[in-house]
């Protein structure tokens, strides 16, 4: 099978020849001899791979295509989808990973040859890695790797099957290319770019539990032998384990390929056994005699049809039968059913769950019999639905009734950030360790006014059982009076008076100046300015700068997942321009914000200081004529090409003298945003003391 069964689409050529997708469109009209479409749709054809790259080689419009941007073209144009082919991709990836000489030899003939001799190599690598979870395929698509089940299965399945030749013949010269890449970046390395590359390009169709609430979750949970994770996804939370000797992971999940895929990114990930299913957990548990260490699960939220009416007489429901509105309460007790005595299970869970007044008598026994053991209101935007805080529950398995019990509230809405990164995972990840920890030594805590404390269980036993932390948890300020309002109120007076200080003189008039101008894509050709663009997470985890913090004004607050490509990180003197939303903005870097990764919708321009001042560069580009000519309003959303703004050509001295306004100006701008929420907090904290009795009102 050749190159050409592999497809890609006008978006794709254009990523190919690092042109637009107009400039595509413009080849097709004026180009008889462009490549006919061999797919898709009218309105979006796809074409082949490999006429596409011979075309684009014959016009000079291609010199060598990137090996990344090859593999992924590979896969994302398979003929058999991107699922399947990431899923065969993955198999060899773990054959290079553990048996790399069987794979040379197998590789070194032809393809037709490689594709009969890897379904044998591959079974002496899966069998021992996944056990039962592997079988040879037959004919019954429904087992296929990649193959999407309509219906719920009636019992669990395997995760993973070898595939056969005839379905590997087309995927061959992907796996060579996967071969190449791993030879650069490594196995595992690979296959995290080729997921996260299809997770990017298809984002409405997965959950996605963001890395540092995995990590969060599995530190909560502490170090496990056994661990199961009954609603897998992708895996985050599996892979968030602390690895150690004789390890056995177990996961299911009702979607095939989420479970294939997370089957193969588990093996490469650590060398622990992986027990690997699909199938609706809760209608058909894979793991039925499963005693875990540690139960770890992101279940889906507000599920009507979970199994109601089919399980009313299941052994699970040891704590209350779930009503049919409280499908996480029908998770909540099947991770406690795998757990062994004294194990610990951690759940994500929609804040609905702790107050509605369906699952109050299921809330209440959890509670008397000492199973729920913690309630951590996470901050706004640390999980979809990002738009709601949603909580994790710490639950353990009983080994005896607690003689006085009590359960430890926690809230760390106050780790919120402007920014749209996500909150403050270091303040968040801190807070909740310490006071889960302290509680669990203990089985009880000093109050931590405004984020924790333990109550007796018999107080919340009440005819609501409402378990929201809010709810039981005095804000910070009330706590702190006074005084803390005092402090606020004193800086807001110092923050003023320098604003004062700071306020522009009077301006003077002038004539319009009739300048020289220049470009920034001209003073980029020219070497006055390196342009980068951001968007790459990096090998390391580092703060991203996002757009929303350069409009803000506030710190880096944004995270990126990992990722094997160079992180573009920011300099003091940098200009960091938004490219999205129609405002005319420019940053220029300093001191706090050094180091941080440049996120997406944002570039960077590196003057060269010989040549251009920052301020200079930044105070024209905030021009507002300068942005709307320099925008295009041809979609519903306003994109700024940095590339058509213009700043005109002065010399060095004068720059700096228009620099040194431009900088007066930024100061003036951050003194009224501080002080703007100095007062927001000040306000607020008035309101609080004075409705709970801490603020006098003489």
């Amino acid at each position: 099978m050749q190159d050409n069964a592999t497809e890609v689409t006008a978006a794709g050529i254009a990523r190919l020849a690092g042109v637009g997708r107009a400039a595509v469109s413009n080849w097709r009209r004026r180009h008889a001899d462009f490549p006919k479409p061999v797919g898709g749709t009218e309105t979006s054809p796809s074409f082949a791979l490999a006429e596409v790259e011979s075309w684009l080689r014959d016009q000079g419009k291609l010199a060598e295509v990137p090996l990344r941007e090859r593999v992924w073209q590979q896969l994302s144009g398979h003929p058999e989808g991107p699922v399947t082919a990431l899923t065969h991709a993955g198999c060899a990836l773990l054959l290079i990973h553990d048996r790399p000489t069987v794979w040379l030899d197998a590789s070194a003939g032809s393809d037709a040859r490689l594709a009969a001799m890897l379904p044998g190599a591959l079974e002496e690598v899966l069998a021992p890695r996944f056990g039962a979870a592997t079988a040879v395929n037959t004919s019954d698509t429904v087992n296929r790797p990649g193959a999407v089940n309509t219906s719920p299965p009636v019992s669990p399945r395997a995760a993973l099957h070898t595939p056969l030749g005839p379905e590997l013949l087309p995927s061959v010269p992907l796996l060579r290319g996967a071969a190449e890449l791993a030879a650069e970046l490594g196995a595992r390395q690979t296959f995290e770019f080729l997921l996260g590359r299809h997770l990017d390009a298809n984002p409405r169709q997965y959950t996605l539990t963001p890395a540092d609430l995995a990590g969060l979750m599995a530190d909560l949970a502490g170090p496990a032998r056994t661990v199961l994770d009954p609603a897998c996804g992708t895996g985050a939370l599996l892979r968030a384990v602390t690895a150690r000797a004789d390890q056995e992971l177990y996961a299911q999940d009702s979607a095939p390929e989420l479970a294939a895929l997370t089957a193969l990114r588990l093996a490469l990930h650590t060398r622990a056994r992986v027990h690997g299913a699909t199938g609706d957990t809760l209608r058909a548990d894979a793991h039925p005699g499963l005693r875990a260490d540690a139960v770890l699960c992101h279940p889906p939220f507000n599920e009507r049809n979970w199994g109601h009416d089919e399980l009313a007489y299941d052994p699970r429901w040891e704590y209350g039968f779930p009503a049919r509105t409280e499908s996480e309460l029908a998770w909540v007790q099947h991770a406690l059913a795998r757990l062994k005595d004294g194990g610990t299970a951690v759940l994500l869970m929609p804040p609905a769950a702790a107050s509605r007044r369906s699952g109050r008598r299921i809330r209440a026994d959890l509670l008397r019999r000492g199973a729920l053991r913690a309630v951590v209101a996470l901050p706004v935007g640390a999980a979809p639905p990002y738009n709601i805080p949603l909580h994790l529950w710490v639950l353990r398995r009983p080994e005896k009734a607690p003689a006085q019990p009590e359960v430890l509230l926690a809230d760390t809405g106050q780790f919120a950030t402007e920014g749209r990164g996500g909150p403050d995972w270091r303040e968040v990840r801190e807070a909740v360790l310490d006071a889960w920890r302290a509680f669990d030594r203990a089985g009880t805590l000093q109050e931590r006014p405004g984020l924790a404390r333990a109550l007796p269980v018999i107080d919340l036993l009440d005819d609501d059982v409402d378990l929201a932390p809010a709810r039981h948890l005095p804000p910070a300020t009330a706590a702190d009076g006074a005084e803390a309002l005092t402090a606020v109120r004193e800086r807001l007076g110092e923050t003023l008076r320098l604003t004062t200080d700071l306020t522009p003189p009077p301006a003077d008039t002038a004539q319009p100046a009739r300048w020289p101008l220049t470009t920034v894509g001209e003073l980029a050709r020219g070497g006055a300015l390196v342009m980068r663009t951001g968007g790459n997470g990096g090998h390391a985890r580092v703060p991203v700068l996002t757009d929303h913090d350069v409009i803000a004004g506030t710190a880096p607050s944004g995270t990126l997942p990992e990722s094997d490509e160079e992180a573009v990180l920011v300099e003091p003197g940098d200009v960091v321009v938004p490219v999205l939303g129609g405002g005319s903005m420019a940053r220029v870097i300093d001191d706090a914000s050094t180091g941080a990764a440049l996120g997406r919708s944002l570039v960077l321009l590196r003057p060269d200081p010989t040549a251009l001042d920052p301020w200079f560069l930044a105070g024209f580009l905030r021009g507002t004529a300068n942005n709307r000519q320099a925008s295009s309003y041809a979609s519903t959303a306003t994109r700024l090409d940095v590339r058509r703004l213009q700043l005109p050509r002065l010399p060095l001295d004068e720059q700096r003298r228009y620099g040194a306004r431009f900088r007066a100006l930024d100061e003036f701008e951050r003194a009224l945003r501080h002080a703007g929420r100095l007062g927001n907090q000040l306000v607020r904290g008035m309101y609080d003391g004075l409705t709970d009795g801490t603020v006098a009102p003489d």
